[in-house]
């Protein structure tokens, strides 16, 4: 089982209060004999449509020496992920939790919103004190 992220439970606090339900935690996904864990899985029910939403997410807390290292190592890792949802649970959508002081810093950055574009990589941002959702980006 992996480590989980520093701030792992502030992400699953932030979505708990948005009304998801923590289904998975970690999310493991076996596929052509390779083990994977995604650190959630959530549903929702949008009781106004009667219809379900299920996301995957991967919580990076970005608090090492190197924001493009830890950034290359996430997108490889969603790549990897999104391919294995594809396969074995194509209604869950993935996104990226990341920190606001990081995404305001950084995920701002022209170079890395290419490649956002570039990967459709959806990303949360979460306040990890107050352990809130400020915003998906899709």
């Amino acid at each position: 089982m992996p480590a989980k992220d520093i701030f792992h439970d502030a992400v699953r606090i932030g979505l708990e209060k948005e009304g998801w339900v923590i289904t998975d935690d970690p999310l493991e996904i076996e596929i052509g004999g390779v083990e994977m864990y995604i650190d959630l899985g959530a549903d929702q029910i949008l009781a106004a449509e009667r219809e379900e939403n299920k996301i995957a997410v991967e919580i990076k807390s970005f608090v090492g020496s190197s924001n493009i290292s830890q950034f290359h190592t996430a997108v490889g890792q969603c790549f990897n992920y999104q391919i294995a949802l594809e396969a074995k649970e194509p209604e869950r959508i993935l996104y990226l939790a990341v920190p606001l002081g990081t995404y305001q810093s950084f995920f701002t950055l022209p170079f890395i919103q290419m490649v956002l574009q570039r990967s459709q990589l959806k990303i949360i941002v979460y306040d990890p004190v107050n352990e809130v959702i400020i915003t998906w980006i899709n």
